[in-house]
């Protein structure tokens, strides 16, 4: 697979690229295309740090260069009230990482679609509850750093664009303009 002109151009003007979405989505692929386009994949050593959980990705922030981040931050924020009743990872925090990215001149990368489910015995009520939360997460994230929402499916080999409403972006770096939010569907 080549990763879709649409989706190449959507990621082309950032520095950084911060993967996220439900728990399954396979990702793989979509992180060697994104490796030939000079974003190397980076991942966070070991798990959360216990009293800040965002810090091992802002130490990645902080590296030289053009890279995208595995996330996790968000997939915290979304399965931790599920699951435990609690996320580790505070919505202050998860908007001081989104800041951070834009900053660097980043944006998210929003996974939907493909092939996920919820763990055994779950009666798709988790699975529900997730798809919500990102939802929720994503919306409100847009008004910090910019989102690009990656629907991946299989089955489909075309690509289509619609452009999502940007509620507030940062202000552009020198004359770069920021793109806008898209919904994107790699095959």
């Amino acid at each position: 697979m080549n990763l879709p002109q649409p989706l190449a151009e959507a990621v082309a003007p950032y520095r950084t690229l911060v993967v996220e979405g439900h728990e399954g989505v396979r990702r793989t692929r979509l992180f060697t295309e994104l490796a030939l386009l000079g974003f190397p994949l980076q991942r966070p050593p070991g798990d959360l740090h216990h009293l800040d959980p965002t810090r091992p990705y802002r130490d990645l922030l902080a590296a030289p260069g053009r890279f995208v981040i595995d996330g996790g931050i968000i997939g915290e924020l979304v399965y931790g009230p599920l699951r435990h009743g609690r996320s580790r990872v505070t919505w202050i925090q998860a908007l001081d990482f989104a800041e951070a990215i834009a900053e660097r001149e980043g944006a998210m990368l929003h996974l939907t679609g493909g092939e996920y489910g919820g763990e055994q015995g779950d009666d798709g009520a988790e699975t529900a509850a997730a798809a919500l939360a990102y939802t929720r997460v994503f919306r409100t994230l847009a008004q910090h750093v910019p989102v690009v929402n990656v629907n991946v499916t299989p089955a489909l080999t075309d690509l289509a664009t619609e452009r999502a409403r940007r509620i507030r972006a940062p202000a552009p770096r020198q004359s770069q303009l920021r793109q806008p939010n898209r919904q994107l569907t790699v095959g």
